[in-house]
């Protein structure tokens, strides 16, 4: 390892990665009732890329350099911005409750492992011990949310095409990236990214009838995706699959869960359940048998 990788913030990345991101759902429960999700998305995308170019003006740095570069950079951001989020809020807003589409997403880690083994990539059994470890953390932790969204909490076969659809795109954008990516500039590669994200879900946003209603809610959930979850969330995770292993990444994504309850808790009075702390032990300790097993190797 170098003395940048062994940096404080290089080492913190993950823990924040983490704590940004498990910020999604919160976000959701202020911005959804307001807006229609691909309205909502099309908005976040334009307005972070308006963000981007800004710092990559003041910054003077370098665009990605090739044709190819470019497409697959699209390919990423397709699968990663449109893909998932598109699915994620889709199927909250057709009815599936957080727990049930926490759930879903959680299986990226598991997801992911099974495509490395099938294609002659290395999953050690310490590695499969831990995200079996994690993915039993994650039903606790999210267990106490199933039928608790209310009468339109159900799983349909819309909803759950949605979830699906939303798990494979982030398996195979963390998968793609990693293998076809060469490192370069997080802002440009994330504004070209957003760009081809934003071409995708312009064209849904217009079939969507119900408008968009502009308050203070509305507009502080646009304001923490565009800040938090975009320029820092998405860059951080753009960061941490062009340094580490995909599976170890995608097992980060257990953590996400039991952070969320944690913030819902400190927010909204969520309640917080011998299960849930039980769970999201089990769930860290399944990410850190991971991880570690991964940097041994």
């Amino acid at each position: 390892m170098t003395e940048v990788a062994d940096s404080p913030w290089i080492r913190a990345m993950p823990a924040v990665f983490v704590l940004i991101w498990s910020t999604g759902f919160i976000v959701a429960r202020y911005g959804m009732p307001h807006a229609p999700p691909m309205t909502f998305l099309a908005w976040r995308y334009a307005l972070s890329i308006a963000c981007f170019v800004v710092w990559i003006a003041w910054a003077r740095v370098p665009w990605p350099r090739g044709r190819s570069q470019w497409g697959h950079l699209a390919v990423t951001g397709v699968l990663m911005h449109a893909g998932y989020l598109g699915g994620v809020w889709a199927a909250v807003k057709a009815g599936m409750g957080a727990g049930l589409s926490s759930l879903i997403v959680g299986l990226q880690p598991v997801l992911t492992a099974v495509w490395l083994s099938a294609t002659g990539g290395r999953v050690s059994t310490r590695q499969w011990l831990g995200l079996a470890l994690g993915f039993v953390g994650l039903v606790l932790v999210v267990s106490h949310k199933f039928g608790a969204g209310g009468p339109g909490d159900t799983a349909t076969p819309l909803n759950l095409a949605f979830a699906v659809g939303a798990l494979l795109a982030i398996t195979a954008g963390t998968l793609y990236q990693k293998r076809y990516l060469a490192p370069c500039d997080v802002r440009t590669a994330n504004t070209v990214q957003l760009a081809a994200a934003l071409a995708v879900t312009l064209p849904l946003a217009w079939l969507e009838t119900e408008p968009m209603h502009w308050n203070a809610e509305s507009a502080g959930a646009m304001a923490w995706s565009v800040l938090g979850l975009t320029l820092g969330g998405s860059s951080l995770l753009y960061l941490l699959i062009q340094r580490g292993a995909a599976a170890s990444v995608s097992s980060l994504m257990y953590l996400v869960p039991p952070c969320t309850a944690a913030i819902a808790w400190l927010l909204f009075g969520e309640p917080i359940t011998a299960t849930t702390l039980a769970g999201t032990a089990l769930t860290a300790a399944g990410v850190a048998i991971v991880v570690h097993a991964g940097r041994s190797r």
